[in-house]
Parts: C-alpha cells; structure tokens; sequence
C-alpha cells in the first residue's frame, strides 16, 4: 500500500513540475515579447522625427515616407495580434531601409545634424531589437520544444499552449546587396 501511495507521490510531482515548468516558459515569452514591443516603440517613436526632418527635402521620396508613416500608424495601434506586430516590425524595418537608402542621395540632408542624430539614434534602436529578437527567438524555440516534445505535450495540449511565431527576416532581406548598384546612385 505504501509503495502506490510513493508512486501516486511521484507522479503527482512530476506532474507539477510539468505544469510548472511549461507555465515558466510561456511567461519566460510574454515577458521577452514586452522587451521587443517595449523596443519597437522606441523606434516608432522615433519615425516621426526622422519623417518630419527628411520630408522637406525628400518630395520625390513622397510614397515612401508615406509609406512610413502608414506602417507605423498600423504598428501602433492598441490590440493587434503579436504575429500582426512581427508582421509589421518586418515592414517596417524593410521600409527604413529603404528611407535610408534613399537619404544616401540627398548630400544636404546627409549634412544634416539633426538626421544625423536620428540616425544614430534609430541605428541604436535597431541593435536593441536585434538583441531583443535574438532573446524572444531563444526563449520561443525552448517553448515550442517544451510544448510538442513528450511527456510535457500531453500537459501543453490538456493546457490548451499553442506555438508561437519567432522573428524572421523576409526574403528581400535575404537577397545580397547589389554593391555596384550603391555606388551608381
């Protein structure tokens, strides 16, 4: 009798440690999610600034940095998903990008000390996040392994845990950089 009583013991514990450790690890993703979005804003905030101070030099830049504007207008909106957020962060570092880019062939507004400092300022932002995708990816991966491989999937299922999105890069950013193309513009 004493021998069921130490086996009931020892799966009840392992149970809780289960259920322990899954509930761990989907926090563990919340909580690094809220350093990404806590970054993202950061840089969303910073969109307007860089928008107001190129805009007047850049008119045949006009869609782009509407384009800009739009995006970051959607990225901020309260209740969107957090695959909407990647989703949108996707967009809306290809379109800085592109803004970048584009102030590369305006000379005075190069000079300009003013988007000089927001450059850095978004350059830093950028490294942030970078940091804080690695860190989300990191602990996502460890929660979708936790939750498909056995015993704990049965616990993750009965839980109701679903997978999560990591960050990745689209494919325009996976193409190589057509170094001859900088340096014709």
């Amino acid at each position: 009798m004493s021998l069921t009583l130490i086996i009931v013991a020892i799966l009840i514990l392992i149970l809780i440690l289960m259920y322990n450790s899954l509930v761990n690890k989907k926090n563990q993703v919340e909580n690094i999610f809220a350093s990404v979005d806590a970054q993202l804003k950061k840089r969303y905030d910073l969109i307007p600034n860089l928008v107001a101070s190129v805009s007047k030099y850049m008119e045949h830049e006009k869609s782009l940095l509407e384009n800009v504007t739009s995006l970051r207008a959607n990225a901020i909106k309260p209740n969107i998903s957090n695959t909407e957020k990647i989703d949108l962060d996707n967009k809306v570092t290809s379109a800085l990008g592109s803004l970048m880019i584009a102030v590369e062939a305006y000379p005075d507004l190069k000079a300009n000390e003013n988007v000089i400092h927001l450059q850095a300022s978004l350059n830093e932002v950028e490294e942030q996040i970078s940091a804080s995708r690695r860190a989300y990816n990191q602990v996502v991966t460890d929660y979708n392994n936790a939750i498909e491989m056995i015993p704990t999937n049965f616990m993750a299922s009965a839980m109701k845990y679903q997978r999560k999105d990591v960050f990745v890069i689209n494919e325009q950013e996976r193409q190589n950089i057509d170094v001859k193309e900088l340096f014709e513009k």
